[in-house]
């Protein structure tokens, strides 16, 4: 199971990991793809890191295809997320802070589904998700999509 550790310049202690998340809008608009993890049970945005010898767009849509079913087309950069003070410990005692690349795709194929990394999936608006147990690290991201902006986001 992941567990995020805030501390300052706690990054200092872990190795850098680079991944890509994916922000899904529904057709209307107005609601965004959530996935449920298997290891942990908390929402999260579809995402993962990156393997050697792809991109972060790649990466965002390799990830969205295995967690999701989906096919997906990256269509703007939301923002690049990362901190010194924040990592990921994992439960095999490997410890992560991440440079994330945070994407607004859009499906162009495949069926909505689950997979080992995932047990639910669905699109919730703002007000339902602000309900759910999302993962700390995801929070900016799903707030930083919904504000729309044009430039990205460097966090």
């Amino acid at each position: 199971m992941a567990k995020i550790l805030n501390g300052d310049r706690i990054g200092a202690t872990a190795n850098l990991k680079v991944g890509s998340t994916a922000v899904i809008f529904d057709e209307s608009g107005g609601k965004i793809l959530l996935t449920r993890r298997t290891d942990n049970g908390e929402w999260c945005l579809p995402g993962g890191g990156m393997d050697p010898g792809e991109s972060a767009e790649e990466a965002c849509v390799r990830e969205v295809w295995e967690e999701t079913g989906l096919h997906v087309a990256v269509t703007r950069l939301i923002g690049i997320y990362t901190s010194p003070h924040r990592i990921t410990l994992y439960a095999d005692g490997n410890r992560f802070q991440f440079v994330s690349f945070c994407f607004e795709a859009q499906v162009t194929g495949g069926k909505l589904g689950l997979s080992d990394e995932t047990v639910e999936a669905g699109y919730f608006t703002a007000q339902e998700i602000a309900a759910l147990h999302l993962m700390e690290n995801h929070v900016e991201r799903v707030a930083d999509a919904l504000a729309r902006q044009t430039a990205a986001f460097m966090r």
